[in-house]
């Protein structure tokens, strides 16, 4: 009989640090840290957001009528199934990562002939059977919970809270005048008001949901991870009764430590400095806009005095 399923997924609006924040966990002796955004969300979802907000970033919808194949091959899931079966596609294929991705499949399927077919256990099949397949993961072997990152799921953090009721969901936010100019740094960039509704949205919905999940939704700054990663993640890992690590400290993939987080986001430096000296990059139109479309959060975060 399998443990139940612990759960940590982690949101945040494209270029908040969500990436950063995920390799940050990474090396946790106690976390099984997906290793590429999880982009857990179907073609299936349908509502006033699907037109905001790319499907993949969602958390998923399943047909009633689906084989649990379909329900596995429905999951979008991009950066993982690239890199497992089309490695010279991935921008991760330098990265040394070992899982067959039909062989996931098959754990998937006898997770869910265990537990049956519903959206909470699929998506336990699916983290389960992800560990499971890849075979050169380095487990320390006290790992418990599973960790999720998906762009903008915050939309969704109460589906997944009510879906999993040992889930703790971490929000990350970047103050949008860095995060607006590395998005510009993307080959077809959001509009700047664009952007901003996104930006405002995440942070709209993970206020909100703090509000009704207080012990579970937790809320962090990539300015203090940026400035004291230990600190600002292990007292989110501490509310999980999950001890703070040595790993906290340092980026990395697998275990392996990392010079740069790119290409696992546009952020490279995790560093104050840099973090401040990329909103610099803006005009003083831009960033008079943007404090203009975001200034109802800025006290919120402390964000009013940062540019």
């Amino acid at each position: 009989m399998s443990e139940p399923f612990k759960f940590l997924m982690l949101g945040a609006m494209y270029e908040n640090g969500g990436n950063t924040t995920q390799r940050f966990l990474d090396g946790h002796p106690q976390l099984y840290v997906y290793p590429f955004e999880s982009q857990p969300g179907t073609r299936h979802v349908n509502d006033a957001l699907s037109s905001m907000f790319p499907l993949k970033y969602r958390w998923p919808s399943f047909l009633m009528e689906a084989s649990v194949e379909q329900d596995y091959r429905a999951i979008i899931d991009e950066e993982c199934k690239v890199r497992a079966r089309t490695p010279n596609s991935s921008k991760f294929k330098d990265w040394p990562f070992e899982l067959n991705d039909d062989q996931r499949l098959e754990r998937y399927k006898a997770h869910v002939a265990r537990l049956g077919r519903s959206r909470p256990n699929n998506m336990e099949a699916f983290f389960r059977a992800t560990f499971e397949a890849w075979t050169n993961f380095r487990a320390s072997g006290s790992e418990s919970v599973y960790v999720g990152y998906s762009p903008i799921i915050v939309v969704d953090a109460d589906k997944i809270l009510e879906d999993l009721p040992q889930a703790h969901f971490l929000h990350v936010v970047r103050n949008p005048w860095s995060a607006y100019a590395d998005t510009k740094k993307r080959a077809v960039p959001l509009s700047l008001s664009h952007y901003m509704l996104g930006w405002t949205l995440n942070q709209y919905y993970a206020l909100m949901l703090r509000k009704k999940y207080p012990e579970r939704l937790h809320i962090v700054r990539i300015e203090d991870v940026m400035a004291d990663s230990h600190k600002a993640l292990g007292d989110v890992l501490q509310r999980m009764r999950l001890d703070p690590a040595e790993s906290l400290r340092r980026v990395s993939w697998n275990g392996q430590e990392l010079k740069q987080v790119y290409p696992w986001g546009t952020i490279r430096a995790p560093t104050p400095d840099a973090n401040l000296a990329t909103a610099r990059e803006l005009s003083k139109a831009e960033a008079d806009e943007i404090r203009a479309r975001t200034w109802q959060y800025l006290p919120e975060f402390g964000y009013e005095k940062f540019l």
